[in-house]
């Protein structure tokens, strides 16, 4: 049932969710703008190149995150629901498509670790059954957590609002999947750094860069980028255990603040999740242009056929 008010103390509650539209406005146009000025590489290292898992990968989360977040910008601006029904299903699929690309995300992550480790499937194993036990934890408390949210249309002083309420402990599950991604997210990074640096030390023993330098060079670059936001969008996230926050989710500062946490999440999912796959890519493409040795890249860069040497002659 729609409720109809004019009361002005709800202007409150209108005007906080009027600025946290704003920021997801800003957020929805950078990651555009981000697609704009990345599409000349997107299809000359993407479209024009042999077809792989890594290109469907890129193309999901790069024009589902494009879907995203114009149905998020249009969900905060001109939908107007016909019940609470609709209401709830629109959050609910915004919610899940978010999981979805999270999802994809951790099968790139899994696939360059896989190549960083020389193809070692005790390392894919490992990765595999971790990376399933979390998603899989996420998807069961997600479900919980969506079952204990309610959703309701109102019209305030001619204002569409979609309210979200979050009963029972639906707040703290949905810290519970932010936590356990963190922990996928940390543990990822670690196992970069480790064999990143192990390879630093043996080229340094060797005297040499070369090839392999720059290709992990390159990956951790973005890596470490990616994860600094991820982390930012975290934080943000599990702060919303303070009492202060959760004691009223509609007010201005609480909106602000989750705002915050959109944009950090935006940049995440749909500017440096891409580029993961995209700046390997274009080094892999420069390579080739300068020399004929670009092929000791080839595993790094998705092509599936050739592990990467780490002796001395690269």
């Amino acid at each position: 049932m729609t409720i109809v008010s004019d009361d002005s103390s709800w202007w409150p509650i209108i005007n906080a969710n009027l600025i946290g539209s704003y920021f997801v406005v800003a957020a929805s146009v950078g990651v555009i703008y981000d697609w704009g000025l990345t599409f000349g590489q997107e299809v000359e290292l993407i479209w024009r190149q042999r077809w792989s898992l890594m290109t469907f990968f890129y193309l999901s989360v790069r024009y589902v995150g494009i879907g995203y977040v114009v149905i998020y910008m249009l969900d905060n601006l001109l939908v107007q629901y016909n019940n609470s029904h609709s209401c709830h299903i629109m959050y609910d699929v915004v919610d899940w498509t978010g999981d979805v690309v999270n999802v994809t995300l951790g099968v790139i992550m899994i696939t360059r670790l896989y190549a960083m480790y020389q193809r070692s499937k005790k390392v894919l194993i490992f990765l595999v059954v971790i990376f399933l036990a979390i998603r899989i934890s996420n998807v069961v408390v997600g479900a919980i957590s969506t079952m204990q949210i309610s959703a309701e249309e109102l019209v305030l002083s001619g204002t569409y609002q979609c309210m979200i309420g979050y009963a029972g402990n639906s707040v703290s599950l949905i810290s519970m999947t932010w936590i356990l991604g963190t922990i996928w997210e940390v543990l990822v990074l670690c196992l970069a750094v480790w064999i990143a640096v192990k390879h630093f030390r043996e080229l340094r023993q060797h005297s040499t860069r070369g090839i392999v330098w720059d290709c992990f060079a390159v990956l951790m670059k973005t890596h470490v980028s990616y994860f600094a936001s991820f982390l930012a969008m975290s934080c943000f996230q599990i702060g919303l255990f303070s009492p202060t926050l959760s004691a009223d989710i509609y007010s201005l500062d609480t909106q602000v603040y989750l705002s915050f946490a959109q944009i950090f999440q935006f940049v995440q999912l749909f500017v440096l999740g891409p580029r993961l796959i995209l700046s390997v890519r274009e080094y892999h493409t420069e390579l080739v242009a300068d020399s004929d040795a670009a092929t000791a890249m080839t595993s790094i860069a998705f092509q599936e056929r050739v592990h990467v040497s780490t002796s001395s002659s690269v």
